[in-house]
């Protein structure tokens, strides 16, 4: 568990992904490989997201994980399918003992400093903060790192390319989240050169920063 949260570090973004047609799954996770974005977190917004995640799961050196999970039976689905990491909105301490259950990465998502102290006693210490954005983005963060300086963070909810670098720049960042990189039209249409062109254009940011 502990080299998959190593390896999203590593990787330091995090791609949402929305998708209506599983068949575009794979060629959109090679398309995002191609670019030099190795991973994204398929979400279960849409009834294509777990044959969707089965999808990508197939393309090799890429890690797929499942966003939007709100319950252990979830959990379970995304596991089979191939999923490597689970990701949820908020902390739900049934989904995580799941997640630990299944032996993969879990990553909740907190907005306040008392959830990231029952994470801690959860004891997690990657943890998503959604939706930063509207929450105060990187002050908030800044914020809750000095009274939680061994909490790594994946900020999501408001985060673009344009603003990117900000949110790289918080030392407490692990990786950041984003849809840009996926367009849901993209998908639509198959366009999936723009996707590994807006992949090429974040992985150079993320080079620089």
């Amino acid at each position: 568990m502990s080299s998959v949260a190593e390896q999203l570090s590593q990787l330091r973004m995090v791609p949402v992904v929305v998708i209506d047609d599983p068949a575009a799954a794979r060629p959109m996770a090679e398309a995002l490989l191609a670019g030099g974005i190795g991973c994204a977190e398929i979400t279960l917004r849409t009834p294509a997201g777990i044959e969707a995640i089965r999808e990508a799961a197939k393309v090799d050196g890429f890690l797929v994980g499942a966003g939007t999970v709100l319950s252990p039976g979830q959990v379970d689905e995304c596991v089979d399918a191939g999923a490597r990491f689970i990701i949820s909105p908020g902390l739900d301490s049934d989904v995580v003992a799941q997640a630990r259950t299944r032996e993969v990465a879990v990553i909740p998502g907190v907005a306040t400093a008392t959830e990231v102290q029952h994470a801690l006693r959860l004891g997690l210490s990657l943890l998503k903060v959604f939706p930063v954005g509207a929450l105060g983005g990187p002050k908030l963060l800044n914020a809750l790192a000095a009274p939680f300086p061994d909490v790594r963070f994946v900020p999501s909810g408001g985060v673009s390319l344009a603003n990117a670098a900000d949110y790289l720049g918080v030392p407490s960042v692990a990786a950041i989240s984003g849809s840009w990189l996926t367009p849901r039209s993209a998908l639509a249409y198959g366009d999936f050169a723009e996707i590994e062109r807006l992949a090429r254009a974040t992985a150079s940011m993320l080079a620089a920063s």
